[in-house]
C-alpha cells in the first residue's frame, strides 16, 4: 500500500487550483522562498527556523523539496511567483495524513492557504483514499485554525505544552476530519 501512495503523490507533483499551482520547488524559487524565510513572523509557528541566505534556501529544496513526494511550492499563477510551501505526511498504517504548511506574510489574509488545503484534501480523500487527515497549529496561531476550520476540519482539543518548539513549550490545537465527513461537506 505504502508503493501506492508514493506512486499517487509522484502521478500529482503538480495540482492546480483557481490562482495557484503547487508543484515542485525549483532552485530559481530561491529568492522568492528566502522571503518567507528569513521572516520572523511568518516562522514564528514552525518547528523550521527557516533561513537567512539563499543557498540555505537552495539547500532545503534539495534536501527537503526534492527528498520526498508529497511536497509542494505553493506559485501564484497571476504573477509566477513562490508564496509558500505545503507538505504531507502520510501514516499508511492508520490511513490518515498530516501536513504542514508556510505561507508568505504578504499574501495572508487572501484565501490562498484555503484554497491549498481544499486541493490537498481533495488528494488525500479522492486519489489517496485516506481515511482521516489532521493537524494542529500552536496556541497563538489561530489564523491556521481557521483555514483547518474552513476546510472543513473539527476542532478535537488541546493539548497542553504538547511540544517544545525553539526551546519553548508549545499548546497545541489539534484538528480532524475523516473522509465520510468530507464527503458529506461536499453534497
Amino acid at each position: 500500500m505504502v508503493e501506492n501512495y508514493m506512486e499517487i503523490l509522484y502521478d500529482n507533483e503538480r495540482l492546480e487550483t483557481e490562482r495557484l499551482i503547487l508543484r515542485k520547488a525549483r532552485k530559481d524559487d530561491a529568492p522568492d522562498m528566502l522571503e518567507y524565510a528569513a521572516d520572523e513572523d511568518t516562522v514564528r509557528y514552525l518547528d523550521w527556523a527557516g533561513a537567512k541566505t539563499v543557498d540555505e534556501v537552495v539547500t532545503g529544496i534539495i534536501y527537503f523539496h526534492w527528498s520526498k513526494p508529497g511536497v509542494w511550492a505553493i506559485e501564484l499563477k497571476e504573477t509566477k511567483k513562490c508564496i509558500g510551501a505545503i507538505d504531507i505526511r502520510i501514516e499508511p498504517e492508520h490511513d490518515k495524513t498530516g501536513f504542514g504548511y508556510v505561507l508568505n506574510r504578504e499574501y495572508w489574509n487572501k484565501g490562498y492557504m484555503t484554497e491549498v488545503l481544499s486541493a490537498i484534501m481533495r488528494l488525500c480523500f479522492e486519489n489517496l483514499d485516506l481515511n482521516r487527515v489532521e493537524a494542529f497549529h500552536y496556541i497563538g496561531n489561530e489564523a491556521s485554525g481557521k483555514v483547518m476550520q474552513k476546510c472543513g476540519m473539527t476542532f478535537e482539543g488541546v493539548s497542553v505544552q504538547g511540544v517544545k518548539i525553539k526551546g519553548v513549550f508549545r499548546d497545541v490545537a489539534r484538528y480532524g476530519i475523516i473522509k465520510e465527513h468530507w464527503l458529506s461537506l461536499r453534497n
